[in-house]
């Protein structure tokens, strides 16, 4: 018994540096598969297209003759390019199609409305009791 609560927070341990290890992979692969012409999204939420990778260092093009420098860890997305293309033109993702909005139709047997307002005013309610209706309490 006393053995298996020894080794338990061992394997956690294991297990925790194992899953960072493979994060650290992933991004390590990511960084080095940049290359130019590929949309990015960096860790601050910028959107830019990849111009040239240096050592360190990776220039983006943030807008039209825009260039900027950034390390490579501030990447955090490499970007499909119909994804890419979607997020800087606005333009939806074929299966983010707006449906179209079905108009509400009135039930056959239901009244048409008044023209005329439910609530009374001050003006509404002088106006019936020079009609002769019913006084407007003061």
């Amino acid at each position: 018994m006393n053995l298996i609560i020894l080794l338990l927070p061992i394997i956690a341990i294991v297990l925790m540096f194992r899953s960072q290890k493979k994060r650290q992979q992933q991004q390590q692969q990511m960084q080095t598969s940049l290359e130019p012409g590929a949309g990015v999204r960096t860790i601050g939420g910028l959107y830019a297209q990849v111009k040239a990778v240096n050592e360190e260092t990776i220039e983006l093009e943030i807008a039209p003759g825009v260039v900027t420098h950034f390390t490579k860890s501030a990447i955090a997305a490499v970007l499909d390019p119909l994804e890419y293309d979607a997020i800087i033109n606005g333009r939806p993702a074929d299966d983010e199609l707006p449906e179209p909005e079905a108009e509400e139709a009135e039930p056959a047997d239901a009244e048409p409305a008044e023209d005329k307002p439910l609530t009374l005013t001050k003006d509404s309610a002088a106006k019936g009791d020079a009609e002769g209706g019913a006084p407007a309490s003061k």
